[in-house]
């Protein structure tokens, strides 16, 4: 089933997201990883770009060798950051080449001197390109709870309309632990005219280390409960890893519960947290799981 089939499917999803190395010596470890995630058989499978760019090789070279190796759907990102129109156009010559046909259009990270990307200053500007370059399904990101870098939430929808006036298919969400942030949220997007589907993403927090990085990237609120799961077994690695599965796992089931069709999981190439969290939901999800 093609990524859009699935997001106007009435069945639940569980889909993952897995990213490239940042070197060739680390190639066949990652390529290991990603290829037994794929075997999990989800929905489909997101294979991120890299800051500034750097990973768009190692991008396509995991996109490809999933989508030929396993048949799973595929997402591959790209971004603003490191991109002009003579390399998007080539990127997504490639794809086509091998079959793919779902891009996640992102800004990406900027770099140290805060400097705009100069062809698309915004993810918007970006999925316009890549919408005038055939027909591919287009995903773009949201924050659940206010962008870093916005003034306010109304802003963010703004910006959220403007990527769906601008072509893009859906939406995925950064990560968030309180579950009513992301029901106040798609409120809030509906109201505003955004019609989009929302992919909640969900990040298993397996260590306490998570925990600091999960704050830098996106400022996201942890709820009292989670807290106190950190301080009560951020210090023993095995049960840190089975709380974290557990937390995420509850949060999963509470949004199938309330009319969340599609899932997204964070699982920072290991098969290990995906494989539990799969097993965890293999009755909800029914027998293609």
């Amino acid at each position: 089933m093609t990524l859009p089939e699935q997001l106007k499917a009435p069945e639940l999803t569980l889909s993952f997201e897995v990213f490239p190395p940042k070197t060739d010596t680390s190639l066949e470890n990652v390529r290991a990883a990603t290829e037994k995630i794929a075997g999990l058989k989800p929905s489909f499978i997101s294979v991120t770009y890299g800051a500034g760019g750097a990973g768009s090789r190692f991008t396509l070279e995991i996109a490809e060798s999933l989508r030929e190796t396993t048949g799973v759907e595929i997402l591959v990102h790209v971004t603003s950051v490191g991109s002009n129109p003579d390399t998007l156009r080539t990127f997504l010559t490639k794809m086509r080449q091998h079959g793919l046909r779902n891009v996640m259009a992102l800004r990406g990270d900027l770099p140290a001197d805060r400097k705009e990307p100069e062809a698309y200053p915004h993810a918007a500007d970006l999925i316009r390109a890549i919408r005038a370059e055939g027909s591919f399904c287009i995903g773009a990101a949201c924050y659940p709870e206010v962008h870093p870098e916005s003034r306010n939430q109304a802003e963010d929808i703004r910006s959220l309309r403007e990527k769906q006036e601008s072509g893009a298919d859906f939406l995925t969400t950064q990560m968030f632990f309180d579950n009513n942030l992301l029901y106040n949220f798609l409120y809030k997007l509906r109201e505003a005219g955004v019609t989009l589907p929302v992919v909640p993403g969900i990040m298993p927090i397996t260590s306490a280390n998570q925990v600091k990085r999960a704050l830098e990237l996106s400022g996201c609120f942890m709820p009292r409960r989670f807290i106190s799961l950190v301080d009560k077994f951020g210090s023993d690695a095995a049960a840190m890893t089975q709380a974290g599965i557990a937390y995420a796992t509850d949060q999963i089931i509470d949004l199938y519960a309330n009319g969340i069709r599609h899932v997204h999981v964070y699982t920072m190439n290991k098969p290990e947290v995906a494989a539990a969290i799969r097993n965890n939901l293999k009755e909800l999800l029914g027998k293609r799981f």
